[in-house]
């Protein structure tokens, strides 16, 4: 029998080794921007075109290479960085194991140009698919620039897996800000397309959180400073105030790498337990400082996860730090121990002071069993009896039941007799049926279904006689650049200036006070989704802001077309985020809870 097992031929090898460390030009863009920290370079310029399918280009004033290292950098496992085993446990640089080079090169057209600074002239080498084409003299500036072209051109798999440009540049913009946030000390410039994003000028760490992020944020965010024996800890957290939903900006850095570690998340939010409302997390920047060889940097193939040797003391270390920051700048409330409590907050009084009894007042002409039509409810009595019912709303209904009573054919427009009940649900009887509508969710569900049929430029829009202004990041700014084509196909005119959005026109189902909050509620959504998913992320944002609120009064006209409308759609009871919206019950199930 013949032998079966054999090596594999060197660009197979390298197919493969690219498969871990280029997953899509975001990892390329790592990988080389990470190469030119470690050169020293004090400018990183960074060229993308078509979201890096078509070009990446990196080009630093760092060391450069000599013809030798050039040809030599892009061989496997080939590393300035590291000589010995005990090498990997003392990183102090970026890359070190050698191969993300040889991988991307595996996989495009690469060519490097670059000079020492003790040399005439420098090198230019040209690989394709692995293969050297060719290497000469070239006359070019002191440092290195690497161009990568037709990333996965021989990959076409890998090349078709890909996601839009829209997508694949959102990932490029958060490799570039973990390096650029990592070393504040560097100039970083990003274009993309020939349109430049980022010019970030080398500076202290607070000033390259205004430069990504913007001034507003800098203004919110306070300093953190600890040393330890164990970890030096410092940077900045945000006041409760710049909490978001999402969990955009979060930075943790172990020696100036960037980690994600939800572990040590939960430190922060331990810190900032009770300062946040349900479902905020708090904005962070934080750095730890360790020994490098209390921790394990080479468990993942991103390097983006570390193990350390002792993570519950990191843990406590790192929420004591957060607190006392919170502290110091009177964040969290304090207590005055000099006085007592008891009488913090009587008020003296004098000898002028005339004392009066407490009087007691009664209306005699008050009658509970009265119903005073003409009372508006307050807005704690609507909060207060939603929570009461709302269990009744999340019923979940059997969808064979639902169906058999909603698919059989077409509602035809009639006439409904509905009654509010609490301002929140409507109540009607419907093919023998009782319903107990949720007005909010059936309103939302109608616009949904408006807002997904109008995306075609087609939708009623409403011009604004004062344009609402937003000051946004330029991390924000971008995100709405990108999508101001759907924007538009769904009612709004915005104009972009650097750091503020002017919105001069909105759909006519959206009120002018929502409309900060429905922008807030894009700008969260809007990573990392295609085109189809973002026309439905905005159409379920702009329902569910411009629906009709719990504890608002209907007239007769209004339930009967929100009603009329709700039960013609296809599939009436759920809600775009999947929530019920109504309950049914039929005679037979009211009987039973009578019994």
């Amino acid at each position: 029998m013949s032998d079966i097992i054999q090596l594999l031929p060197d660009h197979v090898a390298n197919q493969i080794a690219a498969g871990e460390v280029v997953q899509r030009p975001a990892s390329v863009i790592k990988e080389l921007i990470e190469n030119a920290v470690d050169s020293g370079a004090t400018s990183i310029q960074i060229i993308v075109k078509d979201a890096g399918r078509s070009l990446i280009q990196v080009i630093d004033n760092g060391s450069g290479m000599s013809v030798t290292d050039a040809r030599m950098a892009f061989e496997r496992h080939a590393t300035s960085k590291i000589r010995t085993t005990e090498d990997i446990y003392n990183i102090h640089t970026k890359g070190f194991r050698g191969e993300a080079l040889a991988s991307i090169a595996a996989v495009a057209q690469v060519e490097t140009k670059t000079r020492k600074e003790t040399d005439e002239v420098g090198s230019q080498l040209v690989i394709e698919g692995g293969e050297v084409r060719n290497q000469d003299p070239v006359v070019t500036a002191v440092g290195t620039s690497i161009s990568v072209k037709n990333l996965f051109y021989n990959v076409p798999a890998r090349r078709n897996f890909l996601k839009s440009n829209q997508v694949e540049f959102r990932h490029i913009q958060d490799e570039f800000q973990r390096v650029a946030m990592a070393h504040e000390n560097i100039s970083f410039y990003l274009h993309h397309n020939d349109a430049e994003i980022y010019h970030l000028k080398a500076g202290n760490l607070k000033q390259r959180i205004a430069q990504i992020f913007g001034k507003k944020l800098s203004s919110q965010i306070i300093s953190v400073d600890e040393d330890t024996e164990i970890v030096k800890v410092n940077g900045f957290v945000g006041k409760p105030e710049a909490a978001k939903k999402s969990r955009g900006e979060q930075f943790f850095f172990v020696n100036n790498r960037f980690i994600r570690s939800g572990y040590l998340h939960n430190a922060i939010a331990d810190a900032f337990d009770s300062l946040l409302p349900a479902g905020y997390s708090p904005s962070y920047f934080l750095y730890l400082e360790i020994d490098p060889s209390k921790i394990d940097i080479n468990i993942h193939p991103t390097k983006t996860e570390i193990k350390f040797e002792d993570e519950a003391l990191i843990f406590t270390i790192l929420r004591a730090a957060v607190k006392h920051a919170l502290g110091q700048f009177n964040v969290i409330p304090s207590l005055d121990f000099e006085q007592d409590p008891n009488w913090a907050f009587i008020p003296s009084a004098t000898n002028e002071t005339e004392i009066k009894m407490p009087e007691i007042t009664v209306d005699s002409s008050f009658n509970p069993f009265e119903h005073h039509q003409s009372r508006s409810p307050k807005p704690s009595d609507i909060k207060a009896n939603f929570d009461f019912y709302n269990d009744a709303v999340e019923l979940e209904i059997e969808n064979n039941h639902a169906h058999q009573l909603f698919e059989s054919e077409e509602i035809q427009p009639e006439n409904f007799d509905v009654i509010q009940w609490m301002n929140q649900f409507l109540i009607v009887e419907f093919r023998g049926e009782l319903l107990i509508i949720d007005q909010h969710r059936a309103h939302q569900k109608i616009l949904f279904e408006k807002f997904i049929r109008s995306n075609n430029g087609s939708a009623l829009v409403q011009q604004m006689l004062f344009p609402i202004e937003l000051e946004l990041s330029p991390n924000d700014r971008q995100k709405l650049v990108n999508v101001e084509h759907q924007l538009l196909s769904f009612g709004f005119d915005i104009s972009l200036d650097e750091e503020v959005i002017q919105i001069n026109a909105i759909p006519v189902e959206v009120q002018q006070e929502d409309v900060v909050a429905v922008f807030m509620d894009f700008i969260e959504e809007l990573d990392y989704q295609d085109s189809v998913e973002l026309d439905k992320t905005f159409a379920k944002i702009l329902a569910k802001n411009a629906a009709v609120k719990k504890g608002v009064g209907l007239k007769t006209e209004q339930m009967q077309t929100l009603v009329e409308e709700l039960l013609k759609l296809p599939n009436p009871n759920y809600t775009p985020y999947g929530r019920s919206i109504f309950v049914q019950m039929n005679t037979s199930e009211i009987k039973k809870i009578l019994q």
